[in-house]
């Protein structure tokens, strides 16, 4: 597990990308917006941001292959500030009020477009079951 200062920065970060793979092993990956509970699990929702359908293909891969990882990252002209931080686990779709509520909350307490547009879900629930880093 990395140590305080990557899990820190994972924290911090406004943006990841998760990666998800299908029941073929197809990849998707895509940036989200996210929030780290205090027990290290990561949370995700579906939000109002325009999208073409509600069948997501993250949804539908997280169904199959509830297996995920996500990676927030730091680039820098001076190679010297590069880090990266890695969470792979697996993941559970919520769907309901009471399940969702909270992790809610903290999306919505980490950012301020959600305070004028609250995520109305389904949420999905990371559960890291190793972590990586690495600093320049």
């Amino acid at each position: 597990m990395p140590g305080e200062v990557a899990i820190e920065r994972f924290r911090k970060a406004r943006v990841a990308h998760l990666a998800t793979a299908s029941s073929e092993a197809q990849p998707h990956v895509i940036p989200v917006t996210f929030a780290v509970a205090d027990d290290l699990r990561i949370y995700i929702a579906i939000d109002h941001k325009p999208k073409t359908t509600r069948n997501l293909r993250r949804l539908r891969d997280i169904q199959a292959n509830p297996a995920v990882s996500m990676i927030v990252d730091h680039y820098d002209e001076d190679w010297t500030y590069l880090w990266w931080t890695r969470a792979d686990g697996t993941a559970a779709i919520l769907e309901t009020p009471r399940d969702m509520d909270a992790p809610i909350d903290l999306l919505v307490a980490k950012y301020p477009q959600y305070q004028r547009i609250r995520p109305e879900g389904p949420v999905i629930a990371m559960q890291p079951t190793r972590w990586l880093n690495w600093t320049a």
